[in-house]
């Protein structure tokens, strides 16, 4: 009894030294840090600490209020509105979120590949940009039929990308140039060259001239169909996303490639013995990273019914490095996180509404990153134990179960 007491607490030892405990935390934390901000940011609050030793409780209930109308109004805009009239309209916030989610996931998968390879794509923007010129000229300056029309423009999307983000690899491999610095400056490359193609009328500029340049919008057979009818914005640009998440399992997890990349990951010298051609790798590394990128812009592309401009990439490639680091760069973690954030990003005007500002979220978000990055702070502020170097859990299930596992 004792032994299988011991093994139990083993156990709990490991999942509170666990990635997905000190995930939770951190997340939790972030949450608490934005609270403070909107608390210190009240008018009410500020009013009642004048007065704080005479009516302690008016702070306190001034704070309770703002905290709960401000992430109540992001629950609301993001996940379900209780207060809609139909419901239609009271379902419409998770679909934004899941519409929002979708680049996210897609992108963060792209970040999070490179992660696993010991490098840091920083051109998200750039590829999704790239991306979008090749989607945004399939879409408007082709003919086809409905469903071609629309798997040519995201392949094409997927490959503009991937083009960009091999170029990043070719250089690291051939000149040893560092992947943040050519990623970063590629970002102001793809911008201004988007720039300059929606500027000429023979290349992506709209047939109607207006003083911002835009391109045309999608044709109609090259737009990704709605998933929930038109009462919804929500579109197939979620399901392609989620395909991805299984494929980027796949990839990573169960495929020879994903070997090869995760082992230059954890040593390129070891690598390289095991004759690994590094510099291939990292080519192949990159160019699939945007590849996944690619998806976001397809999805920014094809996903509207209006034209799209330089700004149309929206910040993803970004958000998707904190999408990524949230996730823990694996397949499930930044599903999750990129869900996560389009709730964000869904339930920001809400609280704006209120009059809570909207970098709050941002607060929200970066420190929640924060908090990822310093696994100690983590254990520090909530007592957790150190990871094991055994596996209790193991263990524990081979006495429970037999060494087959559950039976």
């Amino acid at each position: 009894m004792i032994e299988k007491e011991d093994r139990f607490s083993q156990a709990m030892k490991e999942i509170l030294a666990g990635g997905f405990t000190r995930t939770l935390l951190a997340v939790v934390l972030g949450f608490l840090v934005g609270a403070i901000f909107m608390i210190g940011s009240n008018e009410e609050f500020i009013k009642a600490m004048g007065y704080f030793f005479t009516r302690p409780m008016d702070a306190v209930s001034a704070a309770w209020n703002v905290v709960s109308a401000g992430y109540g109004a992001l629950f609301k805009g993001s996940i379900y509105n209780a207060d809609a009239d139909t419901l239609e309209k009271a379902l419409r916030p998770i679909t934004e979120t899941l519409r929002l989610g979708a680049p996210l996931i897609a992108a963060g998968l792209g970040i999070g590949l490179t992660f696993r390879v010991g490098l840091f794509n920083v051109g998200g923007t750039g590829q999704i940009v790239f991306g979008m010129i090749f989607s945004t000229w399939v879409a408007t300056r082709l003919e086809l039929p409905f469903v071609l029309h629309t798997a040519v423009a995201m392949i094409a999307g997927i490959l503009g990308a991937a083009m960009l983000g091999a170029l990043v690899g070719f250089l690291k491999a051939r000149t040893g140039a560092h992947e943040v610095i050519l990623t970063i400056m590629l970002n102001y490359i793809a911008l201004s060259f988007f720039t300059f193609l929606m500027r000429d009328p023979n290349l992506l500029q709209e047939e109607r001239a207006s003083g911002n340049p835009k391109a045309d919008p999608a044709a109609v057979t090259a737009m990704l169909p709605k998933l929930l009818g038109d009462e919804y914005s929500l579109h197939w640009g979620l399901v392609i996303s989620l395909v991805a998440v299984f494929v980027y399992w796949w990839l990573m997890e169960r495929s020879t490639i994903g070997f090869r990349l995760r082992m230059v990951g954890h040593n390129p010298d070891a690598a390289k013995t095991a004759g690994i051609n590094v510099n291939r790798t990292y080519i192949l590394a990159m160019g699939l990273s945007a590849a996944f990128v690619g998806i976001a812009a397809g999805n920014q592309a094809l996903g509207t019914s209006t034209g799209v401009s330089p700004s149309a990439h929206a910040g993803i490639g970004f958000d998707a490095i904190t999408v990524a680091l949230l996730g823990g760069s694996s397949a499930p973690g930044i599903l999750m996180a990129g869900l996560l954030f389009g709730a964000f990003k869904a339930g920001s005007p809400s609280m704006q509404v209120l009059g809570i500002s909207p970098e709050v979220l941002g607060i929200v978000q970066g420190a929640i990153v924060l908090f990822i990055a310093a696994p100690p702070l983590i254990r520090a502020i909530f007592g957790l134990p150190k990871p094991q170097t055994t596996n209790a859990l193991g263990a524990l299930r081979d006495r429970l179960f037999g060494k087959g596992g559950a039976k």
